[in-house]
């Protein structure tokens, strides 16, 4: 909500803010920061259950699509592990329509997911987790044949490359992590692309950033 997130301080260094946030205060929400002012902002995505928790946002421009994501975790239990599968499934018809309008789309965010066990810091204990099934692994896949690239794994296949690490047992420092926010691009975008990093030293929560860089 508008009183939860202070646009001035962003305004005040230049940026366009626009945000999506669920209908319960503080549960979760997306945002886009732009210093070019897009041509149209998309607001959710036009599912109610998707939209009543602010899970996507949508900045149009001249020549490609950036899109805010916050995937659904199921770590909680069955109940939001269901509503996660549901949320992908319901995410690829979205994105199969949108692709028809807008076909150079980047998509960004955190998707909860490790897509392969070089993104994941013990892949056989996690096995049997959420956010390492093998049903949510394969979503990914499919996702990425659909038409995108994982724009970090072009040029990196270095292992322990991780973007979120637990607040228990030290595991930032000691490097036990996920690897799981991404930045997806269609395909027709990756002659474009320049750079793709994990800014792993930047600390200002279980997450790190996530940077791309694009020539358009």
């Amino acid at each position: 909500m508008p009183e939860q997130f202070d646009s001035l301080v962003f305004k005040q260094l230049g940026y366009y803010s626009y945000i999506h946030s669920a209908v319960k205060p503080g549960y979760s929400g997306v945002a886009i920061l732009s210093k070019k002012k897009p041509k149209h902002v998309e607001h959710g995505c036009g599912i109610d259950i998707i939209d009543y928790e602010g899970r996507i946002i949508r900045a149009d421009y001249d020549n490609f699509s950036v899109m805010s994501v916050y995937f659904p975790s199921g770590s909680s239990g069955d109940v939001r592990q269901k509503f996660k599968i549901k949320f992908l499934n319901l995410f690829t018809e979205y994105i199969c329509n949108i692709k028809k309008k807008t076909p150079n789309l980047i998509i960004c965010g955190d998707y909860n997911i490790c897509h392969k066990s070089i993104d994941i810091h013990n892949p056989a204990r996690n096995k049997n987790t959420s956010g390492f099934l093998p049903e949510e692994r394969r979503w990914m896949s499919s996702f990425i044949d659909s038409g995108f690239v994982d724009a970090f794994r072009i040029n990196n296949s270095n292992p322990h490359q991780y973007s979120w690490w637990s607040y228990r047992a030290n595991a930032r420092a000691k490097n036990l992590g996920w690897r799981i926010d991404y930045i997806m691009i269609s395909e027709i975008l990756l002659p474009n692309l320049k750079r793709s990093v994990i800014l792993s030293q930047a600390i200002h929560s279980d997450h790190c950033p996530v940077l791309v860089e694009l020539a358009i």
